[in-house]
């Protein structure tokens, strides 16, 4: 809202116009004292009376006619002076005028800011409106977004729908044409089948003559193997028990069903291959029994004593160049056997080394005595 106010001020002309008429006239008072006093001094001057005489009366010529001219100027200081109060008189007349228009158009101003406060009031309620509505209208938007996406991509899902149809069709249809080319050709295939069938039949009948005379040459010889195997067996207690004798009472030389179990411990240090004095006492010894064995078993019995090498499941020292695991340390203790065997005059043909690791032990635990007993050459007498 507008409000225009005017400060009344006093009127300070009167009082100035006065001052200056008053200061005035005590500057011509003084001058005329000073006039008087400085010629009243040079008049009883002796040595310059008469010069001082005529330079006051210079003097006080030019000061007279100064004083003339300075009560002009006050007469048109107070001529002006009257004007301008005057002059004041008008302007204090506007003001009053002026001061009753300004009050009229405050009032107006307030009837004014009052609408204008109707008119605010009115549009903000629109704009919440309009807000409102907008509002509305975005959510709508977004819902028919939402509704449009998922029509585009329903329809885009039914076009890749119908394309895959078209697809199945069209690989149903090839798939059809090769079966009916498949079948043509088995029902060609079957017919020359059936016309093939006649011929074999003469073939199988050749075939199942010379099948059954190979069965019973087949049988003829396991009939054969199963006698050597029981010539072989028969004289495998006697080759146990002469082992038995000839190493007497040893505990770490042992028979084991079908087998004799050598310690490898009293045949190679820890982690070698190479025999002990020990063991090889020991292997002449079972040697003797074998060479006597070969003498008794028949030549039209083929046997063999395997030699077979095993171990504990201690791993390889790490930097060990002589072998590489532990199935190829047992592989050079059993061949060491068969050579010191052979050596001592066991035919080399009756010896097969082989060696097994840790993959088939007779004790499952990892104490010292389980590994011990691990750690074995198996010796068995047995058909080729």
């Amino acid at each position: 809202m507008v409000n225009i106010r005017f400060r009344e001020k006093t009127n300070s002309w009167p009082g100035f116009v006065d001052l200056f008429s008053n200061l005035v006239i005590i500057l011509i008072f003084l001058l005329i004292v000073f006039v008087f006093l400085w010629t009243t001094t040079s008049v009883f001057n002796k040595t310059s009376g008469i010069k001082t005489v005529s330079e006051l009366k210079k003097t006080n010529e030019e000061q007279a006619q100064t004083i003339a001219q300075m009560t002009a100027d006050e007469q048109e200081a107070k001529r002006l002076l009257l004007l301008a109060r005057a002059e004041l008189e008008n302007l204090e007349n506007d003001k009053a005028e002026l001061s009753n228009e300004v009050d009229a158009l405050d009032t107006e101003l307030q009837e004014i800011d009052m609408s204008i406060e109707d008119l605010i009031a009115a549009y903000e309620a629109k704009v919440a409106e309009l807000q409102a509505a907008g509002v509305n209208m975005q959510e709508q938007v977004a819902l028919l977004t939402t509704q449009l996406n998922q029509a585009n991509a329903d329809a885009a899902k039914s076009a890749e729908l119908e394309q895959e149809r078209r697809d199945l069709q069209a690989q149903m249809t090839q798939q059809r044409a090769q079966l009916a080319d498949q079948l043509a050709s088995l029902q060609a295939a079957l017919n020359a089948a059936e016309a093939k069938a006649a011929d074999q039949e003469i073939q199988y009948i050749e075939m199942s003559n010379k099948l059954n005379k190979a069965l019973a040459d087949k049988v003829a010889e396991l009939n054969s193997k199963v006698a050597e195997l029981n010539n072989v067996t028969q004289y495998q207690s006697g080759f146990y028990k002469a082992i038995k004798n000839a190493l007497g009472d040893r505990t770490t030389i042992q028979p084991d069903g079908d087998r004799f179990i050598v310690s490898s411990d009293i045949l190679f240090p820890s982690g070698a291959y190479t025999l002990s004095p020990e063991g090889k006492n020991q292997l002449r010894l079972i040697a003797n029994v074998i060479k006597d064995l070969e003498h008794q078993i028949p030549s039209d019995v083929n046997w063999i004593i395997r030699v077979d090498g095993h171990t504990d499941r201690t791993g390889i020292i790490p930097g060990t160049r002589e072998y590489r695991n532990n199935t190829e340390l047992s592989l050079r203790r059993a061949t060491a056997v068969a050579d010191e065997l052979a050596r001592a005059g066991v035919s080399k043909r009756r010896l097969v080394p082989s060696g097994f690791g840790e993959m088939h032990p007779v004790e499952l635990g990892n104490d010292p005595a389980s590994m011990q007993k691990n750690r074995r050459i198996e010796l068995q007498l047995t058909n080729r």
